[in-house]
């Protein structure tokens, strides 16, 4: 009997969910997280969960990982100190951008400081042109002088990206060998590697950014791998990337930008799965943990695709999974601003000091000290009480806000319950009604440690009148890292006219494409069986700045099947009318980029745990009062999710308590658990 157990590391807990490969039984374990050093929390923890739960570390096959070690470093700048080398006179393109403006009214914020500084940037006289030719060949003298100075100035990581690289690659190569050659603990990081696609300034900067956390990850991930392997020897680790699926743990060390998104993209996977047993395919995840909120829309069990994000105001040119992430979480803080005006968020508590109700020495207050100064969270604590909470101190740090706003401590609790909200409310019309779709033609699933806690409040105000609330929601992460499957992206940039004589050209960048999704496979010993591959090309009309992605069908054999350029064409204008409104079938149509996911299936879908009865009526627990509005409370019954027997149904108002998390159900709501073990609300007022 092996394990496969998935880690997902957030601001205020570590979740793990341990999934056996023979019995598809399924187990779950939450625990604080250490965020100066989370690879102790999650070797503490993978400990814990086996002693408690009893398995055997040796059973432990694999170890599948998402983290915010690249993105908490990104958004605190506390990565490497690394250089760049560039073509002549292309040195200041990282500062000077695209001359966008990060904020339009205010005309006194500036993009943030580039992560090298000018002095650390250094060009050589090469040149590639546009078709891929060389114009003038790299100067070795040239290139050892710059080598030298490198050395001198004491970098961590160096990126290195020229001109045209992605269809000539040859210079970038022969400096990167140069550099790991003579500078062999130096941390390299090549653009034709990273990001093989044109637009130069977006290339420039995910290679950038790649080199900036590459040493920070390569520590970070030899600690966990080092102690992971103390614990059990032989437990592959797996790293949840942006993109969705997992890479190897080496891949992760050369590609660490690629983790910018990283537990999210396991909870919209976790998501999708739980979706597929309710049979509800139109869905927007709403993930509201301890510091912060992912939402992403769903349709047929698929989430979009981006391939251009800002992280921390860095572009990123990588493809991932299109999610919408604001600062609000449980730990967010209420504070005052310069106009009287009261706020809540972005800062957060974290899980060290916490909210003032965690009794660390926090002293603000936050979402969570509200939620349970309203009843909402029982002062018992959480993580099934191991974990209490002091009302008093809550209402303490609720006090001088109260008294600042001459309201009650009560009332000031709702107005930042109803302030977070509103903020939650932007990020999820930022998903569905600005690209025009109607949220109340979606299930709205709600998880994470605090979304079940608001997913009521946030529903309503946007006419959404079903919520799901997974088993096991604080978990979810954790779970979608279980059921997730290796994934690479294989990319290459050409541009191919659709003029009749294109097939020639589509079949040489496809072959080079598959050719390098075969060794991919090979090399993570896939079976044949649990290979998949998806193929697109990515279109627009000539002229377009941006293009569409077109999806080929792909055949058993792993042969894409390549239509004759008018029906590719005709497939571009549908996609084109559907996305803008129009399409001109009189228009150019050309081929930019060649993309090929690879897909490495090794498990089977987890089998969510039962958990529940299913003859008895659900055993309400001693009630509580509850503030629902900020008027009155009302007498509220409490019960333990466990106990609550399949197809029984509860009318609100109630609270249903479990290990990692809270539901609460309004006045006049109905929840039925159906008998995949899921929380459906219908939302009747």
């Amino acid at each position: 009997m092996t394990w496969i157990v998935g880690v997902d590391v957030g601001g205020t807990f570590t979740d793990f969910c341990a999934l056996n490969e023979d019995t598809a039984e399924s187990l779950n374990f939450k625990t604080p997280s250490t965020p100066e050093h989370p690879a102790q929390a999650i070797v503490a923890g993978l400990k814990t969960l086996c002693r408690e739960l009893g398995i055997e570390p040796g059973k432990v096959a694999r170890l599948d990982h998402g983290t915010t070690v690249a993105t908490n470093a990104l958004i605190q700048r506390h990565g490497a100190r690394v250089a760049l080398i560039t073509t002549k006179g292309f040195r200041d393109l990282l500062e000077i951008g695209r001359q966008i403006r990060p904020h339009m009214y205010d005309l006194n914020k500036d993009a943030p400081a580039p992560l090298v500084p000018r002095e650390l940037r250094f060009e050589v006289s090469e040149r590639v042109l546009a078709d891929g030719r060389v114009r003038k060949k790299l100067d070795d003298a040239e290139l050892t002088s710059v080598v030298d100075a490198i050395a001198q100035s004491g970098v961590e990581g160096c990126a290195v990206c020229l001109l045209f690289s992605f269809l000539n690659p040859d210079h970038e190569r022969r400096i990167a060998a140069y550099l790991r050659r003579a500078l062999p603990n130096l941390h390299v990081s090549v653009s034709s590697e990273v990001q093989p696609e044109f637009r130069e300034y977006e290339r420039l900067s995910t290679t950038t950014l790649n080199a900036y956390l590459q040493p920070l990850m390569s520590r970070y991930l030899s600690e966990l791998s080092d102690s992971v392997s103390r614990l059990a020897s032989g437990i592959a680790i797996g790293v949840s990337q942006s993109a969705g699926g997992l890479m190897s743990i080496e891949r992760a060390r050369d590609m660490p930008v690629r983790t910018a998104l990283s537990g999210p993209a396991a909870g919209v996977t976790g998501a999708i799965a739980v979706a597929r047993r309710a049979n509800r395919p139109n869905l927007i995840t709403f993930d509201m943990g301890g510091t912060s909120t992912d939402v992403c829309l769903i349709r047929n069990f698929a989430f979009e695709t981006a391939f251009q994000r800002s992280v921390a105001d860095f572009p990123i040119r990588l493809p991932m999974v299109d999610i919408e992430t604001i600062g609000a979480g449980g730990g967010s803080i209420a504070w005052f601003d310069r106009d009287g005006l009261l706020k809540v968020g972005p800062v957060s508590a974290g899980a060290d000091p916490g909210p003032a109700s965690y009794g660390k020495g926090g002293t603000q207050p936050t979402v969570t000290d509200a939620n349970l100064l309203l009843g909402r969270l029982s002062d018992s604590g959480l993580i099934g009480g191991r974990m209490p909470l002091s009302a008093g101190a809550a209402r303490r740090a609720f006090e001088p806000v109260a008294a600042r706003l001459g309201f009650s401590p009560e009332r000031t609790a709702h107005g930042v319950l109803s302030i977070a909200v509103s903020n939650m409310v932007r990020a999820l019309r930022s998903v569905s009604v600005e690209k025009g779709h109607d949220p109340r033609n979606f299930v709205l699933v709600a998880f994470g440690g605090a979304g079940p806690l608001h997913a009521s409040d946030v529903a309503r105000s946007l006419g959404i009148r079903e919520l799901l609330i997974p088993p096991a929601p604080g978990i979810l992460c954790a779970q979608g890292l279980v059921v997730s499957e290796l994934r690479e992206e294989f990319v290459s940039t050409l541009v191919t006219p659709l003029d009749g004589s294109s097939r020639r050209a589509i079949d040489k960048q496809l072959g080079s494409l598959l050719a390098q999704t075969r060794t991919w496979f090979d090399r993570e010993g896939a079976p044949l069986k649990n290979r998949h591959l998806s193929v697109q090309l990515e279109m627009r009309f000539k002229g377009q700045n941006f293009e569409l992605p077109v999806k080929l069908d792909v055949r058993e054999d792993f042969v894409p099947e390549i239509p004759e350029d008018g029906p590719l064409k005709q497939r571009f204008l549908e996609r084109h009318q559907k996305t803008y409104g129009y399409a001109d079938e009189t228009g150019q149509v050309e081929i930019v980029n060649y993309r090929v996911s690879a897909f490495a299936r090794f498990k089977r879908l987890a089998s969510l745990p039962e958990g529940g009865r299913r003859s008895s009526a659900p055993r309400a627990v001693p009630e509580r009062l509850v503030y629902f509005d900020f008027q009155s409370p009302l007498m509220t019954p409490v019960y333990w999710r466990p106990d609550i027997a399949y197809g029984r149904e509860i009318v609100g108002p109630a609270i249903v308590e479990q290990l990692d998390s809270t539901t609460l159900i309004f006045p006049g709501d109905c929840a039925k658990v159906d008998d995949a073990g899921n929380i459906m609300i219908e939302i009747r007022k």
